[in-house]
Parts: structure tokens; C-alpha cells; sequence
């Protein structure tokens, strides 16, 4: 098991449409996965719910949204982090 919580790079970055990284915590609990773009609006929630301590893999299918920078935010248990990620259409 993990010993710290984490969110992986995100793999192929920049990508068109799909990308793919996961996220690690040590102990279960609510994990909030969305992401976001430049201007801070919501555009996708990966996920939302109890998950089990463990690697957690996730896709993105961007396939609906236009060529820019968006941001990936994890939550879990009051750790928060972000990756920046770039769509190329």
C-alpha cells in the first residue's frame, strides 16, 4: 500500500482526447478527482466516492471539450493537488 497520497502524471501530455494517470491514497476515504479549465470552471468529474487504500487508475476522454490547458485536481482527506494537462486537437 501507498504510504502518502499522490496523483500521478498524467500520460500522453499533451494528448488528443484521452489521457490517462492515477491517483494513490494510503488509507480509504472520499477522493474527489475533477477537472477544470483556465478560467476555473468545472468540466469533468473522473471521480466522486469512497475508494480503497491502493494505486487507482483513471482515463479522461476529452473528446467534447476544445484544444487548451486544464487542470486536474485531487482531493482526498484535506490533501489537494493539481497537474496542469494540455489538449491538442
Amino acid at each position: 500500500l501507498p504510504s502518502a497520497y499522490g496523483l500521478g502524471l498524467a500520460y500522453p501530455n499533451p494528448f488528443n482526447p484521452v489521457t490517462s494517470f492515477e491517483f494513490t491514497i494510503p488509507f480509504e476515504g472520499m477522493v474527489h478527482v475533477t477537472v477544470h479549465d483556465v478560467s476555473g470552471r468545472e468540466v469533468a468529474e473522473l471521480v466522486n466516492g469512497m475508494q480503497s487504500a491502493g494505486s487507482h487508475p483513471v482515463t479522461w476522454d476529452a473528446s467534447e471539450l476544445s484544444s487548451g490547458i486544464y487542470m486536474i485536481q485531487m482531493t482526498a482527506d484535506g490533501y489537494v493537488t493539481m497537474q496542469k494537462v494540455m489538449l491538442i486537437k
